[in-house]
């Protein structure tokens, strides 16, 4: 097991207001999955097959799948990401870029999934992709940057180049490995995490703040 619980806090300048209403918006959301259920999943996940199907009025799963989970080690896990990375990049864009570029890395990570299997009728939800977006924004501003990993071994200090190298590294030898099966797939939509991911490091070029000093440099 290799878990992110923390990273180099030195840089901050401000307080993360979007990184603390994300996380709570995801948990209020869940609480409403539990106690709701099926109907209230089957509503507003992102199933590719009926999005393509009637995209006029599937348009708002596309945003509404990204804040609900499969579970609560989803949920946990995806909040933990967004807790030790999102802060330093929201702290670089700025609140109100930080959450446009939020909401369009999860967008984009939707769309990599949805036309990798347009047919499937599995429902597609979780934070996963956006959060990819802001890895992929903290490596390249912060390739430096260390992470604390919680490991079988203890908790060891790394670069974010090796934690998110090691984390990006695993979404596509998954995904490579889930092309070799046949029929249609659920579980953990690889090709989200990996479109959301590249996404993100794209956009940094454009939503980064280039003056502010870089941390763990």
């Amino acid at each position: 097991m290799v878990f992110p619980i923390g990273d180099d806090e030195t840089g901050d300048a401000s307080t993360p207001f979007v990184t603390y209403a994300l996380i709570l918006i995801n948990i209020a959301v869940f609480g409403l999955e539990l106690s709701q259920g099926e109907p209230f999943i089957k509503q507003w996940a992102f199933t590719p097959k009926e999005f393509f199907a009637a995209p006029v009025s599937e348009a708002a799963t596309i945003l509404t799948s990204m804040f609900m989970h499969g579970g609560w080690m989803h949920l946990i896990g995806n909040m933990v990401y967004l807790w030790t990375f999102g802060d330093n990049v929201e702290d670089n864009f700025g609140h109100v870029p930080f959450i446009i570029f939020y909401l369009l890395s999860g967008i984009a990570a939707m769309a990599a999934q949805a036309f990798l299997i347009p047919g499937s009728s599995v429902p597609n939800l979780g934070a996963s992709g956006a959060i990819a977006g802001v890895l992929g924004a903290y490596v390249v501003m912060f390739p430096g940057g260390r992470v604390r990993l919680l490991t079988q071994a203890g908790i060891i200090l790394v670069p974010s180049i090796i934690a998110i190298g090691f984390w990006i590294g695993l979404q596509l030898l998954s995904f490579a490995g889930e092309l070799g099966k046949s029929g249609e797939q659920g579980g953990v939509a690889y090709m989200a995490h990996i479109g959301g991911f590249f996404v993100g490091m794209a956009l940094t070029l454009f939503f980064r703040n280039r003056t502010q000093p870089r941390i763990g440099g």
